[in-house]
């Protein structure tokens, strides 16, 4: 597809869901859904069934939801949706892109069924929209020079290091991280992925803090770079386990879908087909997890 038919694509899938929020006149797949029969449990499973169609929010963030070169919706969340959406009688699937601040109210707006874009369960977004159970937990882990010459392997390793410079990113949840543990002196803000790696080969950071997924990602598009990602581990703070699992979300009262949606999700987990499915974009068993939703909706003590 050349540049200009995919800007065109993008165009067409809802490229402006934010300003759609507020306006009329809106693309095929960015018109409102009929939001009225959602009581009891809703209805929207047996409807999309006589259409053959769902409308998918996503938020073009690879590895999670993207628009690929040949101009059609991939990425791991994406590619778990159809599968079970087809188990369920729904064969068509239609993008609707979104910033991803906009994913929640445009889903509660009815401009899309379901968001499928690896959103993280949190409790004030579970105030908002439900959620299925979980499809991947991610883990944490650092990007350092081979060999690992500081020895890091979690939090821990931060505190006796003098000297020791952390990348993060901006607005990441590692630099909270780092904040409540009272190590934002280490910080070292890049603005993204490939600034962060350029500043620990620079020597600018002696290690990149991120999920280990997306370093395992950005690392694979440097692959002569001499850095590795450590084991991954999931951070305690204050006696917390920092948990970064994403699942699906659907508009409240749409008990039904979410329901068997989560049943095919169950399958696909004890099958070992999810592993399968989620595998070429970077995920591996360390990101698989029996978390369910409820746990995660639950606010901290």
């Amino acid at each position: 597809m050349s540049p200009s038919s995919r800007r065109q694509f993008l165009r067409a899938a809802g490229v402006t869901v934010a300003g759609a929020l507020g306006a009329v006149g809106l693309t095929t797949a960015c018109s409102r859904i009929d939001l009225t029969a959602a009581e009891g449990g809703g209805d929207l499973l047996e409807r999309l069934r006589v259409t053959g169609q769902v409308k998918v929010g996503f938020a073009n963030e690879a590895p999670y939801g993207f628009i690929n070169r040949d101009g059609e919706l991939t990425g791991e969340a994406p590619e778990v949706a159809k599968e079970i959406f087809r188990r369920l009688g729904v064969d068509d699937f239609v993008p609707a892109l979104s910033d991803f601040g906009s994913l929640i109210p445009g889903l509660r707006a009815g401009l899309f069924d379901v968001i499928a874009a690896g959103m993280y369960i949190t409790p004030p977004r579970c105030e908002q929209i439900i959620f299925s159970d979980p499809d991947y937990n991610a883990p944490e882990a650092f990007l350092v020079p081979r060999g690992n010459p500081r020895g890091l392997r979690t939090l821990d390793d931060l505190r006796a290091q003098p000297g020791l410079r952390v990348g993060v990113l901006l607005g990441a949840v590692e630099s909270g991280y780092l904040d409540k543990l009272g190590l934002s002196d280490l910080a070292v803000t890049f603005p993204d992925q490939a600034s962060g790696i350029d500043g620990v080969l620079a020597g600018r950071a002696d290690t990149l803090f991120l999920t280990a997924i997306s370093l395992r990602d950005a690392l694979g598009r440097r692959p002569d770079a001499p850095l590795e990602v450590t084991e991954p581990f999931v951070p305690v703070i204050d006696g917390v386990e920092q948990y970064g699992a994403g699942g699906y979300g659907f508009r409240p009262g749409e008990t039904r879908l979410r329901d068997a949606f989560n049943a095919e999700l169950h399958e696909l987990k004890r099958s070992s087909r999810l592993l399968e499915i989620v595998r070429p974009f970077g995920f591996t068993e360390a990101e698989m997890t029996d978390l369910t939703a409820d746990q995660l909706c639950r606010p901290a003590a």
